[in-house]
C-alpha cells in the first residue's frame, strides 16, 4: 500500500513536466507514494508521462495570459469543465496532496484542490510567477521557488532550486585547449540564434584561434540554418548544426560558453553544470518572465544578459564573444558564480515537504465520492 497519495498538476512543456518528473521518482523512492498526473491532451506531458511509467489524466483547458482575445475567450468558455473536471478527478483519487507545476492544467487543478480543502504546493521555477501561481500564491500551504525573487509571492514558500538531472552536476572543466561554444535555443530551436549566428560565425572562428561551434537549430529549422552557416563561408570543420542535441549533459560538459534563451529549466542547467552563459531572454515570454530569470542570473555574476533587439545592433554579439574567449579568467568566474546557484537536492527537498503535507492532512479520507458534496 502506498504511504502517500500525490496528485500532480500541470505541464505542457518540457521545462514544467521534467521537473515534475524528477520530483514524482522522489516520491515513489522516498515515501512510496502513489502519483498521479493531472495536464492537457496537448501538451509534451501525453507522452514523457506514460513513457516515465506514471498515469496521466487530461482536462481541457487552454492559456488566459498574452494570448489573442477570441483565444481567451475559449478557454473562458471552457474554464468551468475544466473545474469540474478537476473535481472529478480529485473526488476520485484522493490525494493527501497537490503540487501544482505550472502550466494550463496546473490553474483548476489547484484552485479546486483549495476549494476541496486539500493541501497544495505551488511550484514555481521562475523569477516572476505565472499566472496561476499568483493568483493562488497567497492561499497555498506551501510553495517551492528557484530564485529569491519570487517568494513574496507565496504563502510559506522556500528556495529548494529546479530538479536537475545528476549528469548536469558532474563535470569538470573541459579537457582540450581548445575553446567550444554551445548555442541552443530549447528543444524547438530558437529562430533569433538561427539567423544571427550565422551573420558572424566567418568573424567569430576568425577572431578566436581554435574555437568549434555545436549549433541546435530545431527541426522545423535546420536546413535553413545550416544553409545560412555554409554560405558565411566559414570552416566547416569548425562549426556543427544539429536539429535536436540528444546528449545535452555531455554538450554542456564540453563547452566553454553558452548561447541561449533563459527559460527556468535552461538557467537551472547552467546553474548546475557551473557553465557561463550568454542569456537571450524570449521577448514574447508570459510576464517577460525569461528577462527575469536573465537578470537574476546577471545580477549574481552567473551570466551575461543581452536583449532580443541588442542582436540587431552590428557587431554587439560578435564583440561580447570575442572578448569573452580572449579573457578566459572571466569565463571561470562566471561559471563558478553559476555554480552558486544550483540545488543538489531540489527534487528531494520537494518530494519529502510533498509527504509531509499529505501525511498532516487528516482530512484525506473525508474527501466526499464523486456526486455529493457541494457543487462547483
Amino acid at each position: 500500500m502506498p504511504e502517500v497519495r500525490i496528485l500532480i498538476a500541470g505541464g505542457g512543456t518540457g521545462g514544467h513536466i521534467i521537473p515534475a518528473l524528477a520530483v514524482a521518482r522522489e516520491l515513489v523512492a522516498r515515501h512510496r507514494a502513489e502519483v498521479l498526473f493531472v495536464g492537457t491532451a496537448r501538451g509534451l506531458e501525453t507522452r514523457l508521462v506514460p513513457e516515465a511509467g506514471f498515469p496521466l489524466r487530461t482536462i481541457d483547458v487552454g492559456p488566459l495570459n498574452n494570448v489573442p482575445l477570441a483565444t481567451r475567450i475559449h478557454t473562458l468558455i471552457t474554464l468551468p469543465q475544466s473545474f469540474f473536471d478537476s473535481k472529478h478527478i480529485l473526488r476520485e483519487f484522493k490525494p493527501g496532496a497537490v503540487l501544482g507545476v505550472g502550466g494550463y492544467a496546473s490553474g483548476p487543478a489547484m484552485a479546486m484542490a483549495l476549494y476541496l480543502k486539500i493541501p497544495v504546493m505551488a511550484f514555481e521555477p521562475n523569477a516572476m510567477p505565472g499566472l496561476a501561481n499568483r493568483l493562488v500564491g497567497k492561499r497555498v500551504q506551501a510553495a517551492a521557488v528557484n530564485f529569491p525573487s519570487a517568494l513574496g509571492w507565496f504563502h510559506n514558500a522556500e528556495v529548494t532550486g529546479i530538479p536537475v538531472r545528476p549528469e548536469f552536476f558532474s563535470f569538470s572543466a573541459p579537457a582540450g585547449s581548445a575553446p567550444h561554444l554551445l548555442v541552443f535555443g530549447g528543444s524547438q530551436g530558437a529562430r533569433i540564434f538561427n539567423v544571427h549566428l550565422p551573420k558572424i560565425v566567418r568573424e567569430l572562428l576568425g577572431a578566436v584561434p581554435g574555437l568549434t561551434i555545436l549549433h541546435q537549430s530545431g527541426l522545423r529549422h535546420f536546413e535553413s540554418t545550416e544553409v545560412a552557416y555554409t554560405l558565411s563561408g566559414a570552416d566547416p570543420q569548425r562549426w556543427q548544426v544539429r536539429p535536436f542535441i540528444e546528449d545535452m549533459p555531455a554538450q554542456f560538459a564540453r563547452a566553454d560558453l553558452v548561447v541561449a534563451r533563459s527559460g527556468a529549466s535552461t538557467v537551472a542547467e547552467l546553474a548546475a553544470a557551473g557553465k557561463p552563459a550568454i542569456l537571450v531572454p524570449f521577448a514574447a515570454a508570459a510576464d517577460e518572465h525569461q528577462r527575469h530569470n536573465a537578470e537574476m542570473m546577471e545580477c549574481a555574476g552567473a551570466a551575461l544578459m543581452l536583449l532580443e533587439k541588442d542582436l540587431d545592433i552590428p557587431g554587439k554579439l560578435l564583440d561580447m564573444l570575442t572578448r569573452l574567449f580572449a579573457a578566459p579568467e572571466r569565463l571561470t568566474a562566471i561559471g563558478h558564480a553559476a555554480r552558486t546557484q544550483a540545488h543538489p537536492d531540489a527534487a528531494e527537498r520537494i518530494a519529502d515537504r510533498l509527504a509531509e503535507l499529505a501525511t498532516a492532512n487528516v482530512s484525506q479520507e473525508n474527501i466526499p465520492p464523486t456526486g455529493e458534496g457541494e457543487a462547483v
